[in-house]
């Protein structure tokens, strides 16, 4: 596949998730039970962080019990970890910023890729390089809602997943956006009740989420 088809499973693949939970897991039992709990309030797709030492086993581990969830490997920061994901059985790959080197090895993945970016120039860069589904990062941080209002006139043929910043409170103005294909965040899965085991907060949590994405896009 090239990398505009590759873009355009991209773009299906978040369109379809609507919100992305950001989820990072300590171990194997916990990733079970925060994607059980994420696909029973009905989020079906994930991004798994990789920033904790059970994250790729975990991957691989949910993709072989958990056909149904769709996994991004997320955090990704080097070509190595992109190799790894790749070979766990990730469905797509995200990186919270992507410089040249690494855009250029992305380019050439054998699945989707979300790379992620902070200013325009930097989607400019990566949109020379066949990206046309980007992660704005950390999008409250640069700007948030007039951020994207700002890029969609000049960078129109792109879609854009913020992340980072975004609430229960607020994902519905950014789902509201015509350039905003996702919203990543991580407030159905807050540290404190995956520390607590309180999975039915995260499933409940996870219904509200999916319920906002259904009323944006009857809206």
């Amino acid at each position: 596949m090239t990398i505009t088809q590759h873009q355009q499973k991209a773009e299906q693949l978040l369109r379809a998730a609507g919100i992305l939970p950001v989820v990072t897991v300590h171990t194997l039992d916990e990733a079970r039970k925060v994607a059980a709990a994420l696909l029973a309030g009905g989020l079906p797709a994930i991004e798994l962080t990789l920033r904790t030492p059970v994250a790729m086993e975990a991957l691989a581990m949910l993709k072989k019990e958990l056909p149904g969830i769709v996994i991004g490997a997320g955090t990704v920061l080097t070509i190595e970890q992109m190799e790894q994901s790749i070979a766990a059985g990730a469905d797509f790959l995200v990186t919270p910023g992507t410089p040249a080197g690494m855009a250029d090895a992305l380019a050439k993945a054998p699945l989707p890729v979300v790379p992620g970016a902070a200013t325009p120039t930097e989607l400019l860069s990566l949109m020379a390089r066949g990206f046309r589904v980007c992660k704005l990062f950390p999008a409250s941080a640069v700007g948030g809602l007039a951020m994207l209002k700002g890029l969609a006139g000049p960078l129109s043929d792109l879609k854009i997943c913020p992340t980072g910043g975004i609430t229960e409170d607020n994902a519905a103005e950014y789902l509201a956006q015509p350039n905003v294909v996702c919203v990543g965040g991580s407030w159905m899965v807050p540290k404190a009740w995956l520390d607590a085991g309180e999975w039915d907060k995260v499933e409940a949590a996870s219904a509200r989420a999916a319920a906002l994405v259904s009323r944006a896009r009857t809206a």
